[in-house]
């Protein structure tokens, strides 16, 4: 089996019409630079407060990583093949593309899934929360989400790469992923098509449920509790959320919600960069 004959492919990308190619070039560089800065951000400022002791933001720093590593996946191509007019990606670029799309996607879901179970144990068993939550555990619970997300990604290369491509060579896509080039192998591929969405699908939902009953949990045990602690948990839970649904739509944008939504991240940002200004005025 193998890619046989196709060396290369070409992305057919968003927009044929030069104008819209041109409006578009703009605005998704002004993005790129935007998610790079924000999370480069959100990285230094963790980095170099006190927050950096504390699991949410071990995680936060880490879920910030890994979304510059997606974006730069896709992004840098994505951006100059609206200006080139010919959209070419080699055979092996390609597949290094797809890995680590899927890679750095399934890692963020999964480190969202670690968040989840740290705001349960602050939570729930606070008494224990430095226990149950001390640093060994978040760095478990970190290579569990990339040894897990490796395999999710390394599957989808190993069933792509045994497929023969003998042409034609069009991705109707603006980058590599599974379902655009199952549709170019010349072979049939529906009993590959529903094993990747029963496999992915079945990911999807037990991620999707362990969330839910995380929250479920979370706000049964908050009835309990003062009304100024159910704020301050509901405030963070509430930035949890949001990336958690948002990430459906554009994972990119997770580290900034839940830092826009976060009290203590802004606090230590504006410690952390206005005292810096400060010194340099003096």
């Amino acid at each position: 089996m193998g890619h046989e004959n196709i060396t290369e492919f070409i992305l057919l990308g968003l927009f044929s019409d030069e104008d819209e190619r041109i409006a578009c070039f703009v605005v998704f560089s002004l993005c790129y630079i935007a998610i790079l800065s924000g999370n480069l951000l959100i990285l230094l400022t963790i980095s170099g407060s006190r927050l950096r002791e504390q699991p949410m933001y071990f995680f936060l720093s880490y879920l910030s990583f890994m979304d510059i590593c997606f974006t730069s996946t896709v992004a840098p191509k994505l951006i100059t093949d609206l200006l080139a007019q010919q959209k070419t990606i080699s055979y092996d670029s390609c597949m290094a593309q797809m890995f680590y799309a899927h890679f750095f996607g399934a890692t963020e879901i999964f480190i969202l899934v670690a968040m989840a179970y740290d705001r349960y144990a602050a939570i729930c068993r606070p008494l224990y929360y430095m226990v149950i939550m001390k640093r060994q555990v978040c760095y478990v619970l970190l290579m569990a989400s990339i040894l897990g997300a490796f395999l999710h990604s390394i599957l989808q290369v190993l069933i792509i790469i045994e497929l023969p491509f003998c042409g034609p060579n069009e991705i109707d896509h603006y980058f590599c992923d599974v379902f655009p080039l199952l549709k170019l192998a010349c072979t049939d591929t529906s009993l590959l098509v529903i094993v990747i969405i029963s496999t992915t699908g079945v990911l999807s939902v037990l991620t999707f449920v362990a969330l839910v009953i995380s929250y479920i949990i979370i706000l049964s045990t908050l009835r309990t509790h003062s009304s100024q602690s159910c704020r301050k948990a509901l405030s963070t839970c509430g930035s949890h959320i949001t990336v958690v649904f948002y990430t459906m739509i554009a994972p990119m944008f997770n580290p900034l919600i839940y830092t826009l939504r976060n009290t203590d991240m802004k606090n230590a940002m504006k410690k952390m960069w206005c005292q810096d200004t400060q010194l340099e005025e003096k």
